[in-house]
């Protein structure tokens, strides 16, 4: 799985050169994320795996048990959601393309290169599938990986047996998914819209000091999370919702407080701790749907920044507290959804119509159709291993491919360790149910800390349901890990070298389209007359957009020499970006409080000078510091503005 930092910073790669260790990119992959252990998730792992081996063995149908089990694996893996909606369609919806996958790999079992040509196709879909979204994607991988399975191994007859069984495994996860639904007293939309507060109050407590940029960040990300529950739960109510009503307007105004603090933040104000303490106690109202409360006791502002702080929080307070928000009076900041099949004909599409999907699923069927081929020329047992590891490392939505392909190598040799006294001392029966209730556990426990750990948890499972398939026992080390090279080999070629926009950073490209973005969110911003709900609406896609950049640079810093060390050379000019957003915003809430407005000559030559950045980084592949002239009233509201494009067009490219 992709790695994620929380610290805003990107690694250093003077340690890169010291000899006897290992470069940055690999000690990025192979460093653990320090995330707490699921362990509702870890319980249930262990229980919806070996429950089906367990029945399997009672029914002395051990191949029925297995496959079921197999089945709940793709269930826990894909059980990545908090909301049960959610959580029901990502677990759901890839079972019926799993079912599929079987289905028709058993239907080509055994005939060479028909199979061949048959998985070819399948990796063509599976790839323009896993670029519509996150259920897509589980389910594009699960529609591939079964059939490669089912081409690779023999399956019980009848030939529905197999899809029924997987289908089982998987509803089984989802059951138990859903055991803890009725006791469950806070839905998570509404736990989501708490976190968002509590963020915010976080954010409001660093203004001023050197965390806010970190905080910044976390409430960006949990913003975008209480939008998307809110308004996809919305989505599904052709009239409105009470209580999804009171959530979204406990949303919406938390907005005004978002802004105003980059305005305390740009003038290094910290804010007494009344005000982050009273956020809190909003965030424990909203939990708790407590309604009624009193005013919050605040200090008095003493600027218009601070008096920006005093009226969004106190206008927070009062619809926190209001037991019926007026459901005409809630706008969807960000839009509502579409209905189901607007989205769908809308995705099919995009999909069909898309470069990037096209040449990704060109790329996935080439590594699966050579691997075929290459298994079905050289005698290779159990051949379909090699199919299954350039599915797992092709999966876009993990990080670098070369990363990927290296820490996987890595993760299976850990899970063959661990594999291997398993396989060869543990005899076939019921002793291998309290085994996998061991082993299932590690999975959830495992996959937050990364790819390698993922792998390294996910292996010896699979190995083990696979032997009770094909009777091998410890046999089946050895050749797996060579299969996993093999699988890698093919993909580090066919999947990665052959394709330069693989190994060619989009990182340039990415952050030049958002500071383009921003020049036009400047213009909106101070735009007279305009529209506060479309300036809102623009600057929420703005920090998207700036967190698929953070995204995109932080894949970028897994990939080896020279992707890698360009991105790290070019992450200050990435947060020098994210400043900006942050200092218009901060002028326009001076504005809106009192402040007088720029100059529209003075907004347009801050606009013109994003705009010739967004154009240097477009053309350049190195950063060259620009010496920038912005000319203004120094106490003026756009002072700080200025600064910081200026920052931002002074940062070069480090010494070789």
């Amino acid at each position: 799985m992709t790695s994620s930092r929380t610290d805003g910073t990107a690694p250093s790669s003077t340690a890169a050169h010291r000899r006897g260790t290992p470069p940055v990119w690999l000690r990025y992959g192979l460093r653990p994320l320090p995330t707490p252990v699921p362990w509702a998730a870890v319980a249930r792992a262990s229980v919806a795996l070996a429950t089906p081996l367990a029945a399997g063995f009672a029914a002395d149908r051990p191949m029925y048990g297995a496959l079921a089990s197999m089945g709940a694996l793709s269930g826990v893996i894909g059980d990545t959601a908090d909301a049960y909606r959610m959580r029901i369609l990502n677990i759901a919806v890839p079972q019926l393309f799993g079912a599929l996958g079987i289905m028709t790999g058993t239907l080509v079992y055994g005939t060479g290169w028909a199979a061949v040509a048959v998985l070819t196709v399948i990796g063509l879909v599976s790839g323009m599938m896993s670029t519509i979204g996150a259920v897509a994607s589980v389910s594009g991988l699960l529609l591939l990986l079964n059939s490669v399975v089912g081409a690779g191994l023999p399956m019980p007859d009848p030939w529905w047996v197999a899809p029924l069984l997987l289908t089982l495994g998987g509803l089984f996860v989802l059951a138990l998914t859903l055991l803890a639904w009725p006791l469950r007293r806070k839905l998570p939309e509404r736990v989501a819209v708490a976190d968002t507060y509590l963020a915010v109050a976080d954010l409001l407590a660093a203004a001023g000091t050197q965390a806010y940029e970190e905080k910044r960040q976390a409430v960006t990300e949990s913003l975008n999370t209480s939008y998307d529950l809110v308004l996809g739960r919305r989505a599904r109510y052709h009239g409105r919702s009470g209580t999804m009503v009171r959530m979204l307007s406990q949303l919406n105004v938390v907005i005004p407080l978002v802004e105003a603090a980059p305005a305390v933040h740009v003038r290094r104000i910290q804010l007494p701790d009344e005000i982050p303490a009273a956020v809190r106690a909003l965030a424990e109202d909203i939990e708790e749907t407590r309604t009624g409360g009193d005013e919050p006791r605040l200090p008095p502002p003493g600027s218009p920044a601070t008096r920006a702080v005093d009226s969004a929080l106190r206008h927070a307070a009062t619809v926190v507290h209001k037991a019926d928000p007026d459901p005409y009076n809630v706008d969807d900041r960000l839009g509502r959804p579409a209905a189901l099949g607007a989205r769908v004909r809308r995705a099919t599409r995009n999909v069909v119509l898309s470069g990037p999907s096209w040449r990704y699923g060109l790329r996935l069927a080439l590594c699966i159709g050579l691997a075929q081929a290459l298994t079905s020329l050289i005698d290779v047992p159990r051949s379909y291993w090699v199919a299954l590891t350039v599915t797992f490392v092709l999966k876009p939505d993990f990080g670098s491919v070369f990363s990927r392909a290296v820490l996987r190598s890595v993760g299976t040799a850990a899970g063959l360790v661990v594999a291997a006294p398993v396989l060869a001392e543990v005899p076939v029966g019921w002793w291998d149910v309290p085994v996998m209730m061991l082993l299932a556990a590690l999975i959830p426990a495992l996959t937050a800390k990364g790819y390698a750990f993922q792998t390294a948890a996910v292996t010896p499972v699979i190995l083990l349901l696979s032997d009770l398939l094909n009777h091998e026992g410890v046999h089946l080390v050895w050749p797996r890990f060579l299969d996993s090279l093999i699988g890698c080999a093919i993909v580090l070629v066919a999947g990665y070298l052959l394709w330069p926009e693989s190994w060619h950073s989009r990182i340039g490209r990415r952050l030049a389209d958002a500071v383009a973005d921003i020049a036009d969110y400047v213009g909106v911003a101070f735009e007279p007359g305009g529209d506060r709900a479309e300036r809102v609406r623009a600057r929420r896609r703005i920090y998207r957009d700036l967190s698929s950049v953070r995204s995109e640079f932080q894949r970028a810093l897994t990939e080896p020499p020279p992707t890698g060390t360009r991105a790290a050379a070019w992450w200050p000019l990435v947060v020098a970006v994210e400043r900006i957003v942050d200092a218009t915003t901060a002028a326009r809430v001076r504005v809106n409080h009192g402040a007088e407005e720029p100059e529209p000559a003075e907004v347009a030559a801050v606009q013109a000078q994003l705009r010739e950045l967004a154009e240097g980084v477009r053309a350049s592949k190195v950063l060259v510091a620009v010496r920038t002239e912005l000319p203004g009233d120094e106490e003026g509201v756009l002072a700080p503005l200025r600064q910081e494009v200026a920052a931002a067009r002074a940062i070069a490219s480090p010494e070789p």
